[in-house]
């Protein structure tokens, strides 16, 4: 939903800050006041075209901020933003567009900078505008899928059935694709993998091999140097040196030195026990030494086999893999693969069975969900076409025409278009080829009355010149649809007529003041008191009666009382 709308420099709006609120928000004031202006600079935050022509005359830029709630919007807008890697956590959105005379442009998205296109996909997500010179979601392809989808859950329950198939056999003719590929390049590959798999076989390699040989390898190749490094230090343990008994007789004198000194002195008697400790500890070191010592070989045979068997090894890492696991892992893949080849004609047959029993499967699918869109949009079509009448559009024709395309598609085997013929005697054609901006408006009016407690599409919807000539009790028709929608969506209403006006949960005045050499544009909300002088004005012209006023006064009251049989109305469908 749309919080707030800042504006800078935009034409005649020199800073503007507007707060929106839920339901219908109504802007109303005198002809060229800026209402439109204000929809533009909305537009401009959707993604909509602006030039540097509407930036206000004597300033270099202009910039429009709007703040969005995201309490009520589709999960598909946040996968988008996380896509993009925009935070949307904190549950709004604010977009910020600034445009320079020199016509440079920035866009910021919760203050991460993006494209005009990704503010475009944003846009769609949040607000739809009808209007006279505005793109209509309404004529949007998905939205008109959307529009027959939502309108029984029979048929959102067929869909979901449908797309499960759907995916399911798209991706076993994937599946079967990718293996009639890889089968052109089997006759290639088939002797690689079979010479690749003798080799690593024919060196019979056994987990952690090369770990193992590496060690005994270094053992062997320093024999020599080992078997100095042990005899010299099992002699300075047990035999000594020229200069002095081995370190374990002196340990040994040590101790009893200790021993005798401790029966005079009792503190003696630990250092005595470390002494003996250490004794016991350098004896088992001298005898590992020992046998370390003797299973020393001196085998320049044995190095030899060895190094031979490591050069095995070597070649084989350096081909398959960093380690023996890895070379046995692309071993076991390479088998998979000839195992593959081996079998190619039974897993392409069993996966040609497989399509086609899921296509027989997708085909029952679709026929039901054809079955139902085209009960459904009968069914809808006569709902919109009464609203329509009732909009002063007695001799419009509306049909939803739900034809198959006779091909698999992601949404059934189904083309949507949405038909239309305005006046008696004429052949509809589709809506976007015929109706005019007026009569897009009032379309997407009698379609959102209709569709309003099923619609999921966007949060917010604007009304530009809904109410281009009409009057009277079709005017009163169209307030109150656009009352009965605001009550699932919010609505912003530009409008001239007093009966729209009167519907308003928020009624926002837009005038023209003169300052000085420029001429701006400011926004206000009106209070209880000044809603009832401006319908009165919007009724009866400048000159304000108590007559006007009563009426004006009569006019809300009514609408305050359609608005609660409204709200009625939704509780009892709830």
């Amino acid at each position: 939903m749309l919080k707030t709308l800042t504006v800078w420099n935009f034409a005649l709006l020199e800073h503007v800050q507007v707060e929106f609120g839920p339901g219908l928000n109504i802007l109303t004031g005198e002809t060229g006041a800026g209402k439109s202006i204000l929809i533009d600079s909305l537009g401009a935050i959707l993604g909509h075209r602006i030039s540097a022509d509407s930036i206000r005359t004597g300033c270099d830029w202009l910039r429009v901020e709007a703040v969005f709630t995201l309490d009520d919007v589709s999960e598909n807008l946040h996968a988008l933003l996380t896509n993009q890697a925009i935070d949307d956590n904190e549950g709004l959105l604010i977009i910020t567009r600034q445009v320079t005379r020199g016509g440079r442009s920035i866009v910021l998205v919760n203050g991460r900078h993006v494209t005009l296109t990704l503010l475009k996909q944003i846009g769609a997500f949040l607000v739809d505008i009808h209007g006279q010179n505005e793109n209509l979601a309404l004529l949007k392809e998905e939205n008109q899928f959307s529009l027959l989808d939502q309108y029984d859950q029979t048929i959102q329950d067929s869909l979901h059935a449908y797309h499960a198939a759907y995916t399911g056999w798209q991706e076993k003719k994937r599946l079967l694709e990718q293996n009639v590929q890889n089968a052109r390049e089997y006759a290639q590959r088939l002797d690689m993998l079979r010479w690749q798999d003798q080799e690593i076989s024919a060196a019979h390699l056994q987990e952690q091999e090369d770990v193992q040989l590496e060690t005994a390898i270094q053992k062997l190749s320093h024999a020599e140097k080992l078997t100095g490094f042990v005899e010299e230090a099992y002699d300075l343990l047990e035999n000594g040196t020229q200069k002095g008994i081995g370190v374990l007789a002196a340990l040994s004198q040590v101790s009893k030195n200790l021993e005798a000194m401790s029966r005079f002195d009792d503190s003696m008697s630990n250092m005595q026990e470390m002494v003996e400790e250490a004794s016991i500890t350098l004896q088992e070191v001298a005898s590992d030494l020992r046998q370390y010592g003797e299973s020393i070989e001196f085998r320049p045979d044995k190095l030899d086999t060895l190094q031979k068997r490591m050069d095995v090894i070597y070649r084989l890492r350096k081909k398959y893999g960093a380690t023996i696991s890895d070379i046995l892992a692309h071993q076991k893949k390479v088998q998979q693969e000839l195992h593959a080849i081996a079998h190619y004609d039974e897993d392409i047959a069993e996966l040609e069975q497989d399509i086609s029993a899921r296509e027989k499967q997708m085909k029952q699918c679709a026929a039901v969900l054809s079955d139902q869109r085209i009960k459904a949009a009968k069914a809808l079509s006569a709902l919109i076409q009464n609203q329509l009448a009732s909009l002063g559009m007695p001799d419009a024709v509306f049909r939803i025409d739900v034809q198959p395309s006779g091909k698999y598609m992601a949404n059934g085997t189904d083309n949507v278009a949405l038909l239309f013929s305005a006046n008696r005697g004429e052949t509809a054609k589709p809506l976007q080829k015929v109706a005019s901006g007026g009569e897009l408006s009032r379309i997407a009016l009698a379609v959102k009355t209709v569709a309003a407690s099923r619609d999921t599409s966007v949060p917010s919807m604007v009304f530009d010149e809904i109410d281009t000539g009409i009057g009277g009790r079709t005017a009163q028709m169209v307030a109150e649809r656009i009352a009965q929608v605001a009550f699932y969506k919010q609505v912003l209403c530009i409008t001239h007529l007093p009966q729209i006006a009167c519907m308003a949960d928020i009624h926002l005045y837009l005038s023209k003041i003169s300052e000085e050499n420029s001429v701006v544009t400011h926004v206000r909300t009106l209070s209880e008191c000044e809603r009832i002088s401006e319908i009165a004005r919007m009724a009866s012209g400048a000159d304000i009666t108590s007559a006007s006023l009563d009426n004006a006064r009569e006019m809300v009251s009514h609408a305050r009382t359609k608005k609660q049989q409204f709200a009625q109305k939704k509780q009892n469908n709830l």
